[in-house]
């Protein structure tokens, strides 16, 4: 079988923020999921490269003669460099040495595990963070709305090509790379792979430890039904404890803990934000996968099964929203937060700008919540003591509908398959 191929560099969203700091940094680390494109994109701002994962002589050079593998022209990039943890503090040495900006790219599929003796970086390396390809990214966005660009201003003419059933294959697909042209059915198997090698392989790889990979399983499984949510280290446990053996917190926690550090689990953070009001913050952040596609894996869904299920397609559509919003807003410097306070008001993302400004979205898959969604969102820009972030940059609904427009309150509503950073 063949996955469709990218042939020529797609255009990523984070290119700019690399370009930026290579021009002022000695070199940038590139972290994210296996297979989301950190090699290619590598590889088009280097003017050389070494694959530490290319053969064994390679990675026994790392160790034998490690500032040999450092040369060649710059910026050079060290693919998988995790594999040889070694290498960090060779590295930072040649940056100091050197006093030049644009050194090294540094990629790497997992977060090698901690060492005393391992210098932060900071000062000499920026940490930039890809994820797998937008919609945007893959060319399935009509791009009729900038986020850059938004403010105030009424909205017209704003419309996506993406159909209710053409979402539910781009859920299921994903924003892999490999996959940009890939069927349905290619997809999903590219996608069930890519969870057996991460519980066979990846996790033993990257944390030196055999984890049991059925309830390794279980657990994403757990992760994927509750994906976009809240959820508790307790409620997986009663998951992964499905078959009757007693599964601890302290044991879900190390599982989550290595999913973390090869970044096939990505949490959403609440937002910190001074209140008008005496109403406290639920601090509780919430959990997504490296791709919705991965959730998809897990439950084992087709396309069709998707989006037969209205209300889980419509967390999937969230997940995928929000994981669109952070490819944009991170390439800016910016983070993607979520509001939730003991009223119970909530709010899907929150999107802290690098300026300091900030805007919020709520994300539904139908126009039927549209309403809905709009008070919620003019709810919580009276809550927020505005005199402190100052007003919002936009309030907008993403939705998987086919257009887009401007309320009367001011709330727009942005289909996901118009949007570009």
């Amino acid at each position: 079988m063949r996955y469709g191929r990218v042939v020529k560099y797609r255009r990523r969203e984070a290119d700019a923020r690399i370009a930026r700091a290579l021009g002022v940094m000695g070199g940038v680390v590139l972290e994210g999921p296996r297979a989301c494109g950190k090699t290619s994109t590598g590889s088009h701002h280097a003017r050389s490269a070494v694959r530490l994962d290319e053969s064994r002589s390679v990675a026994e050079l790392a160790e034998l003669d490690p500032t040999g593998l450092l040369e060649g022209e710059t910026p050079r990039l060290i693919d998988e460099w995790q594999l040889t943890p070694s290498l960090w503090n060779v590295i930072r040495h040649e940056v100091d040495r050197r006093q030049a900006p644009g050194q090294f790219i540094l990629s790497g599929s997992a977060t090698p595990t901690d060492d005393v003796r391992r210098h932060s970086g900071a000062g000499r390396f920026a940490r930039i963070r890809m994820r797998p390809m937008s919609i945007h990214e893959r060319g399935r966005s009509t791009a009729a709305v900038s986020l850059a660009a938004l403010g105030d201003e009424p909205l017209t003419g704003v419309r996506s090509d993406l159909t209710y059933q053409d979402l539910a294959v781009e859920a299921v697909r994903g924003g892999w790379p490999a996959l940009i042209d890939a069927s349905a059915s290619d997809a999903r198997e590219f996608t069930a792979s890519y969870l057996q090698d991460l519980m066979a392989t990846d996790l033993r790889l990257a944390t030196g430890v055999r984890h049991d990979p059925v309830r390794v399983g279980r657990l994403l499984a757990s992760l994927a039904r509750t994906i976009g949510t809240e959820v508790t280290t307790a409620s997986l446990a009663a998951d992964v404890a499905a078959d009757g053996a007693a599964v601890d917190r302290d044991t879900v926690r190390r599982y989550l803990d290595a999913l973390t550090r090869v970044f096939v689990v990505d949490e959403q953070p609440a937002w910190a934000v001074s209140l008008r009001s005496r109403t406290r913050l639920r601090q509780q952040p919430k959990m997504h996968l490296a791709d919705p596609s991965l959730a998809c894996a897990a439950l084992r869904l087709t396309p069709a099964r998707l989006a037969g299920d209205p209300e889980y397609f419509g967390q999937v559509f969230e997940s995928m929203a929000v994981a669109d919003l952070r490819a944009s807003i991170e390439s800016w410097g910016g983070q993607v937060h979520h509001y939730r306070d003991s009223t119970g008001l909530e709010v899907d993302a929150i999107l802290e700008l690098d300026d300091g400004g900030w805007a919020a979205c709520e994300v539904k898959l139908g126009a039927s919540r549209v309403e809905a969604a709009e008070a919620a969102l003019l709810r919580l820009r009276e809550r927020v003591d505005v005199g402190r972030t100052g007003r919002p940059r936009f309030l907008a609904v993403i939705t998987g509908t086919e257009h887009g427009y401007t309320l009367p309150s001011g709330v727009h509503v942005l289909p996901l398959g118009a949007l570009a950073p």
